[in-house]
């Protein structure tokens, strides 16, 4: 169900796109015994590797998301994955209202940061009513307000070394596919750094105006416009930068692409 309120547009490429990637993702099932297999999971890597050099060819570096109208944010925006983390840290950190809740950035950078929201709020920040699609085939229009990604980096300042912003959240989501213990996996996803220095891409900590809250990923969350949802990390608790995936779980970059999921979710 789409909440959007706004005229008629002839198709877009964005949507061609997103159309395309859904398909893709509600594919997987099928290939799920196909990809256990190390000559076709080969094959499907170079696939999605030639997939994200297609769509970085026909996105461009800088070319921005649509962006709307205060009339045409949805009434209701629907919560995309996680709601309610039960992690008894997050917990305590939410009964105190985030007061005590830091931002952690470390790995590859000259300088580790340590930023509470206070912080985050006192930098420069941007403001961009942007539509967010969902893997599920649903979207809807939302108001985000936070500190761009660039910002951050900057202020760490980003090793040479460094090819990959990851970010560790807050919220447990394992099904037990790749044998971990369900207690000691938390989310994680991660961008390269030319979608880290996109002017999009922020982390928000208010939405349509308010504070973030809870179902939509308090204190702070991972808005990156010209991706699928599943891109877009809800709890940041902290931004590490690294060279590559080799240590990260399954080694893909993010929860749901080790499980199948493209890594590059461009639309």
């Amino acid at each position: 169900m789409r909440n959007v309120s706004m005229k008629p547009k002839a198709p877009h490429r964005r949507g061609f796109l997103s159309a395309a990637l859904s398909f893709f993702a509600l594919s997987l099932s099928a290939c799920d015994r196909l990809s256990s297999e190390p000559r076709a999971r080969s094959v499907l890597d170079a696939a999605s590797s030639l997939s994200y050099r297609v769509q970085r060819l026909l996105l461009g570096a800088h070319r921005l998301a649509p962006e709307y109208g205060e009339t045409d944010i949805s009434p209701v925006f629907r919560a995309n994955g996680s709601t309610d983390p039960q992690d008894d840290e997050y917990l305590d950190l939410a009964d105190r209202e985030f007061a005590d809740w830091k931002l952690k950035v470390d790995g590859l950078v000259e300088h580790e940061l340590s930023l509470s929201l206070d912080d985050l709020r006192a930098l420069p920040a941007r403001t961009q009513i942007t539509r967010h699609d969902c893997v599920e085939g649903w979207s809807c229009i939302g108001k985000w307000t936070g500190v761009p990604l660039a910002e951050i980096l900057s202020r760490a300042g980003v090793k040479s070394q460094a090819r990959y912003v990851v970010f560790h959240c807050a919220d447990t989501l394992n099904d037990g596919s790749l044998g971990d213990d369900p207690e000691s996996i938390r989310y994680y996803e991660s961008i390269d750094l030319a979608d880290a220095a996109h002017p999009q891409t922020i982390l928000a900590y208010e939405m349509n105006g308010k504070k973030l809250d809870i179902a939509h990923g308090a204190p702070l969350r991972l808005r990156l416009e010209r991706q699928l949802g599943y891109k877009m990390a809800k709890y940041v608790m902290r931004i590490e930068l690294v060279r590559s995936f080799a240590g990260l779980h399954g080694g893909k970059g993010g929860y749901w692409e080790d499980r199948g999921y493209e890594w590059y979710a461009g639309i």
